[in-house]
């Protein structure tokens, strides 16, 4: 009995869907040129998924961008009358009953929910989805696709259980599931990006999923910036995070000082202070702790390195980015009590980032990749911590002298031509999305 009305609840539920999505199939008007983007996470943390939406948008397709609202997005998303952004509201405030209870729970809301969502939606030619998270938007997108007649189109940036793994352990039967779901709906897709040669070649090999390259290349708004928005930026850190806190009081009244630069209200003219720390910004998922061991241990070197005397500024390193053990490492940093090294681990504005970037000494990543990375030109490739220390204390010292090897680098940084994100994407994704 209970079963019948499981059954007949189902088919309640599945017949109009097919309904509408015959019909829509029906409204060929604008589905050429219409595309949805798909994030089961935040828009303002997901720059990989704005950059899709800006292209498509730039390229006279309509996107309709639908995700969690938690954090602004960029404001060249936003302003584009070519974009529409779907909020999506995320299942928060279930806290009783088992954790696979509660994950169950938010797994089967966030399947309907979303099915509801993109079935509200104009028709579209392509839905391109990021993954992870891919778990339940993977068989939903491709639900949608098949019933309204759109191509899936699946940005593999990582692997979702992969990452419960870090959480849960890789032999978990959830995780085991993750990874059956994952392998089993990816295939089902019509096109398929990812972001190294790496990960295409092992999609190709252990999943049967045939993926083009498009590498994570800096969009145009990351440039240089000026010194004056740079400023403005480090006093708004300031007032949150004491690493970019001065350390003493400017003489005059109408001065305003962090711990980098300083502005003279009246005239608004902005200088680097000449005794400033050094500023370094790493960008990390915050799921692989190795290499979250090389950074620490690489900064206790430069630690050390600084008390013999050598003639290295003190340091500010500031980790971005966000994932499982994001806490855990945060805990291991508030045990370290270096002289020379302040760690911040920033929640920025999706605008603050490549401020932040332009405004650091050694921006970088601890995913070192030989595809991306060519050592001594664009930048320095290091296998574990001891290299990494070397480097650092090799770009820093005489800090900040114009002589010095990091200046000297910049330069070099500066003057070579690399392929940026909008250029790259005309040549890898435009010709999958006009192909007849």
């Amino acid at each position: 009995m209970a079963a019948s009305c499981v059954a007949l609840l189902v088919l309640a539920l599945l017949v109009p869907l097919l309904l509408l999505g015959l019909w829509k199939r029906g409204q060929q008007t604008g589905r050429a040129r219409h595309v949805v983007v798909v994030v089961l996470g935040d828009l303002g943390r997901s720059p990989r998924m704005q950059y899709h939406a800006v292209s498509l948008a730039q390229s006279g397709f309509s996107v309709t961008l639908l995700g969690f609202y938690n954090s602004k997005p960029r404001d060249e998303l936003l302003l584009n009358d070519r974009i529409q952004i779907v909020k999506l509201t995320d299942l928060r405030g279930l806290g009783a009953g088992p954790r696979i209870l509660q994950y169950g729970v938010k797994v089967v809301f966030q399947a309907v929910y979303l099915l509801w969502k993109m079935m509200c939606t104009d028709p579209a030619a392509y839905i391109f989805l990021q993954n992870p998270p891919g778990l339940p938007a993977i068989a939903i997108c491709w639900f949608v696709g098949c019933i309204c007649g759109s191509k899936l189109v699946i940005d593999w940036h990582n692997y979702g259980y992969s990452i419960m793994g870090l959480v849960h352990g890789p032999r978990h039967p959830i995780v085991l599931l993750a990874k059956w779901y994952e392998k089993f709906f990816g295939r089902l897709s019509h096109l398929n990006l990812c972001v190294t040669n790496a990960m295409r070649e092992d999609l190709a090999e252990n999943w049967c999923v045939r993926a083009v390259t498009l590498y994570d290349k800096p969009a145009s708004f990351f440039k240089e910036t000026p010194l004056d928005l740079q400023h403005e930026l480090f006093m708004k850190l300031s007032r949150t995070y004491s690493p970019f806190q001065s350390c003493s009081e400017p003489s005059d009244p109408d001065t305003e000082r962090s711990a980098f630069t300083e502005r003279d209200c009246q005239s608004g003219v902005v200088r680097r202070l000449h005794g400033r720390p050094a500023l370094l910004v790493s960008s990390t998922s915050w799921t692989e702790d190795e290499d979250f061991s090389i950074l620490l241990r690489a900064l206790e070197k430069f630690e050390q390195q600084a008390l013999t005397g050598d003639s290295l500024p003190s340091l500010v390193c500031v980790i971005t980015g966000k994932g499982p053990l994001r806490e855990h490492y945060r805990h291991l940093i508030s045990q370290k009590h270096l002289q020379h090294v302040q760690f911040c681990t920033p929640w920025l504005e999706a605008e603050d980032y490549p401020l932040l970037l332009a405004g650091s000494q050694v921006p970088g990543s601890l995913c070192s990749l030989n595809e991306l990375v060519k050592h001594g030109e664009n930048g320095l490739v290091f296998k574990d911590a001891e290299e990494l220390a070397a480097q650092l204390q090799m770009l820093f010292s005489k800090f900040p002298d114009p002589a010095g090897k990091l200046s000297q680098f910049r330069k070099k940084l500066q003057e070579s031509e690399q392929l940026r994100w909008d250029e790259s994407w005309q040549q890898t994704v435009l010709p999958l999305v006009t192909h007849k």
